[in-house]
């Protein structure tokens, strides 16, 4: 079901949800902020957000979402918070679930906000009652590789054999940070300014235990070679965590593993716009090519 995911059918299973459940929500008010691993939605004029999964085989890893959510509320961490209801709701093959919304308008926050939150983060002990998974940096690109539909053939196979050679590579890094939770996609796009301009973070689903290189890694990798933040931003990520994992040996594997996962996370969705397909097999050439990634379009 999860390979005909689009706006339609993500607004089908919304209305379904609001009649099933007593949360005084209209789903004629409904409001698409984006489409991705979820389809997101504001509600009641922006003051709450809907997610909906691709399907409800992550039914347990959103239920962990939720869960962990709630832990951070109690840990005074700036991250959305869960609304006050028994979730996450399960309505035709999807899981769905019902957050506060931070403001009515989606601003991100800078590098230096989000290093000031992972530094929050990272000093937390690892909550043994919320069983987090270990950190995978290849399931995200797995997944959406194989529901990459549009993709050739040859595309998908240059693409799964780079997955496979840098796992094996992966397994032979040397860690200098200790492991600890991990927030598992941290980049701008999931910290959001709430109505006071204070940094929140947001999309808590790839929550895990790792290394924490994986967590800086986004950031080096936007400014290194994709030019998606400048230098002065850099050095803001930087000086608010205080590490640079840039000089770290095990960088280019994780960075060779990042660019894998925004390709998958965009072929996905590639059947569905002439656009995003073009993006797609651009950056594959790129790789392919080893031209440089500064033509890269970010997707934010």
């Amino acid at each position: 079901m999860d390979d005909l995911f689009d706006a339609q059918q993500a607004q089908s299973v919304l209305r379904a949800a609001c009649s099933t459940i007593d949360l005084d929500l209209d789903p004629g008010d409904a409001e698409l902020i984006r489409l991705g691993e979820n389809a997101v939605f504001w509600l009641r004029s922006r003051s709450v957000v809907a997610r909906i999964g691709r399907s409800s085989a992550r039914t347990a890893q959103v239920d962990r979402e939720v869960r962990m959510a709630r832990w951070l509320a109690r840990m005074s961490v700036p991250a959305v918070r869960a609304l006050d209801v028994h979730q996450p709701f399960f309505l035709d093959g999807h899981v769905v679930t019902f957050w506060e919304s931070v403001s009515t308008e989606v601003c991100h926050g800078s590098p230096a906000d989000l290093a000031g939150l992972l530094r929050d983060l990272h000093t937390l002990e690892t909550p043994s009652e919320l069983d987090l998974p270990l950190a995978d940096p290849f399931r995200r690109a797995r997944t959406c590789l194989d529901r990459a539909k549009a993709l050739s053939e040859e595309d998908l196979l240059f693409a799964n054999g780079l997955l496979n050679d840098l796992v094996a590579r992966y397994e032979e890094l040397s860690f200098t940070l200790p492991q600890g939770v991990v927030h598992g996609d941290a980049n701008v796009s999931n910290v959001f300014l709430d109505h006071r301009g204070a940094p929140v973070l947001g999309d808590l689903d790839t929550l895990a235990v790792g290394p924490r290189e994986l967590d800086l890694t986004p950031v080096a990798l936007y400014h290194h070679r994709l030019g998606w933040h400048t230098a002065a931003e850099y050095q803001g990520f930087v000086g608010g965590y205080g590490f640079d994992v840039k000089d770290w040996e095990g960088y280019e594997v994780l960075a060779d593993a990042l660019e894998i996962e925004l390709i998958a996370w965009l072929a996905q969705n590639a059947h569905q716009s002439p656009a995003t397909l073009t993006e797609v097999v651009n950056r594959i050439e790129t790789i392919r090519t080893g031209a440089s990634r500064l033509g890269w379009t970010p997707f934010l």
